[in-house]
């Protein structure tokens, strides 16, 4: 099972860190060893002082592909989740400025919180709408039709690269309003179906 990130999906998220624009899309990866379900805490990491949220839509992959056209591409999944990509922003910057790979601060272990998955066909798959509260407060609020690159677009691109797997999750960018959180801050993540707005995860940090 492989872990699929992409950065800077959404122009004002690229914005408010003082990235540019991607004219394809930023891809990196996260071990399993990052996953983080079934609600279980994260412990704040002793190598970090910056420890940020970034609520994503999260895809699972259907079947198995290698260079999938755009036709096809809607084919390859059927649920959606959402999942927050802890990142250590200080180490970021650190790589960043060296000009090294940043895996260390994306990737470390509890990084990849996932919540409950539900089918495609309980949201509007052409925009899904979502939100992060930290403790009780909306700090984060979204919709994938804003995203540089949709779901297809982004299944077409990695999929050159990595053969997809069943099993595989993509996660795929995070809006603007990504910020830090301390040891007892609760995150809880939204997502807007046809009929409700219905939690599908929560993560405590401590």
């Amino acid at each position: 099972m492989k872990i699929i990130c992409i950065g800077r999906n959404y122009a004002e998220h690229a914005k408010e860190l003082n990235n540019p624009v991607p004219s394809r899309p930023v891809v990196f990866m996260k071990p399993p060893s990052a996953l983080l379900v079934n609600n279980k805490p994260l412990y704040y990491p002793e190598f970090t002082s910056d420890l940020h949220y970034e609520l994503e839509v999260v895809l699972k992959v259907a079947k198995n592909g290698r260079h999938v056209q755009p036709e096809f591409a809607s084919a390859y999944y059927k649920e959606v989740s959402l999942g927050i990509d802890f990142t250590a922003r200080d180490l970021q910057q650190e790589c960043k400025e060296k000009g090294q790979p940043w895996e260390i601060a994306k990737g470390f272990d509890g990084s990849a919180v996932l919540g409950k998955f539900i089918a495609l066909d309980k949201v509007n798959r052409s925009a899904i709408e979502f939100e992060l509260k930290k403790n009780g407060a909306v700090v984060q609020h979204g919709n994938t039709k804003d995203m540089i690159f949709s779901f297809e677009d982004i299944i077409v691109y990695v999929s050159q690269f990595f053969k997809l797997q069943m099993g595989d999750l993509i996660f795929t960018g995070t809006p603007a309003g990504v910020g830090p959180v301390q040891v007892g801050d609760k995150l809880e993540g939204f997502i807007h179906t046809k009929t409700e707005i219905r939690q599908l995860l929560s993560c405590e940090v401590k």
